[in-house]
């Protein structure tokens, strides 16, 4: 069963006051981030490129990245089969992306049927492909289907995020990560969005770039 979507600004607030209501921590940060953001994007195979895009490199690297790919080209699933090795690195691509970016274009995702699946049946027929994690499948998952009750706790600036706000005396892990949005559903990516707003004022206060 296909839980709530995340359509539209005035769902990311629904989500943002259930969980001010509930999370003592959260209804302190909201006055420090402000409003979400919806982060809403086209589904199909270029957002899932630009997840894989993204993977283990900065925000501002990705963007980069994902804007010289467009302007070469390879950014659809034909082209991306057919792109250099030349025209990748070019990019930025390194050679193990390059490989990922032609494996899911070779992989025939039925990115329609992907919509109607559950949210554990999309992780699962997405890390089915060579180079897509959890990580990247659960991003997609929030991003690309709007799916309001996913949550990606692999993510390194979340788990910071969430020692911050909550005082943790440590970063946790994934699985603890994991355990601890268990409070938070139904409205998990809601609260990833507000750890990463948290983040980013977090870095600014730091005097972090």
């Amino acid at each position: 069963m296909v839980g709530r979507i995340i359509h539209s600004l005035d769902c990311v607030a629904e989500g943002a006051d259930w969980l001010c209501a509930r999370v003592p921590a959260f209804s302190r940060a909201l006055p420090l981030v402000g409003p979400l953001p919806l982060r809403r994007q086209p589904d199909g195979f270029a957002a899932l490129l630009s997840a894989i895009v993204g993977q283990q490199v900065s925000v501002a690297s990705a963007r980069a990245i994902w804007g010289r790919l467009e302007a070469a080209g390879p950014t659809g699933a034909d082209a991306m089969a057919a792109a250099s090795d030349e025209v990748l690195r070019a990019a930025g691509l390194s050679r193990q992306k390059a490989r990922y970016g032609r494996a899911l274009a070779q992989a025939g995702i039925d990115f329609d049927a992907l919509r109607n699946m559950p949210d554990a049946e999309v992780v699962a027929a997405l890390v089915a492909v060579p180079g897509i994690g959890v990580w990247t499948a659960e991003i997609y998952a929030m991003f690309a289907l709007g799916r309001a009750d996913v949550f990606a706790p692999g993510d390194l600036a979340l788990q910071e995020a969430a020692r911050r706000l909550f005082g943790l005396e440590a970063r946790p892990s994934e699985r603890v990560l994991r355990a601890m949005a268990t409070e938070w559903s139904p409205w998990r990516s809601v609260a990833a969005r507000f750890l990463w707003a948290y983040y980013r004022v977090a870095k600014e206060r730091d005097g972090v770039a």
